[in-house]
């Protein structure tokens, strides 16, 4: 029922989605390590690509309009204040795991990280970074060659003898911070969608049919990472407003996932 109530709503503005957030590209905007504003943002991690997945655009992937489209979404269904930096261009933005400025980004994600290869330093960061209270979700990655290579690098940052990663269960707080999620939505990106008719999301056929959402947490059970394997999560934002169907079919139930997500992250 949540969930049709967030589909009525993110209706109403559909339309001004479509005209707005599919043209061109914003310019990469990193953030100063010296930011002294606390109003929220999202921080997109640029990384290096080791390898290449189909449909996979590195650290690009799904950048920028799914963080402006669930940024704006935040700010119309939560409380939360959402800086804005014009009309509809809510503040984001994209961090080296290198730059001091990661340690002022509260919420951080990424996509495609079946191709992600860190560095020794790289990998020092981030570990710092998450034990002090950082939070990453990454999303977009497919099969298990994806996995495999994934599973690899955050071991480097978090061995799995000490933060082991894990399934959530349905009953877990992050599906319910503010809507329901009874199950975690299978979501292929929207070319993939329409080359099957929409009769498919599995976008690397048996080897992804099951969505996952994982994730690794601290000794106290604090979430530091979340992943959700074998879905496209962020393509139901940035592809909104481009068909009906397709809205219809994916985005409220992504958006309620990323907000739940957001919320969670930002009160633990």
């Amino acid at each position: 029922m949540l969930v049709a109530l967030l589909g009525a709503g993110l209706l109403l503005s559909a339309g001004a989605a479509r005209a707005q957030f599919f043209g061109g590209r914003d310019p990469v905007v990193f953030p100063s390590p010296s930011r002294t504003d606390r109003a929220f943002s999202l921080c997109r991690i640029m990384y290096t690509s080791s390898r290449r997945e189909p449909s996979g655009a590195g650290w690009r992937t799904d950048y920028p309009f799914g963080e402006i489209n669930l940024m704006t979404r935040f700010s119309e269904l939560t409380r939360t204040p959402v800086p804005f930096r014009g009309p509809r261009r809510p503040e984001h933005y994209v961090v080296r795991i290198t730059d001091d400025a990661l340690f002022q980004c509260p919420f951080t994600m990424a996509s495609d990280v079946g191709t992600m290869s860190l560095s020794p330093i790289e990998v020092e960061r981030l570990r710092d970074y998450l034990l002090k209270g950082g939070f990453l979700w990454v999303d977009d990655f497919w099969g298990s060659a994806a996995w495999e290579q994934w599973e690899r690098e955050i071991a480097q940052v978090l061995p799995p003898s000490e933060y082991p990663i894990e399934d959530v269960a349905l009953d877990d707080p992050i599906f319910n911070a503010q809507f329901v999620v009874h199950a975690v939505p299978q979501i292929s990106n929207i070319a993939f969608w329409r080359a099957t008719g929409g009769s498919s999301t599995s976008e690397r056929g048996p080897d992804s049919a099951v969505p996952h959402f994982r994730a690794i947490r601290d000794t106290r059970g604090r979430i530091l990472v979340v992943m959700s394997h074998n879905t496209d999560i962020a393509d139901s934002w940035e592809r909104e407003g481009e068909d009906a169907a397709y809205f219809f079919r994916f985005s409220p139930n992504g958006y309620a996932v990323g907000i739940n997500v957001l919320l969670h992250a930002l009160s633990h």
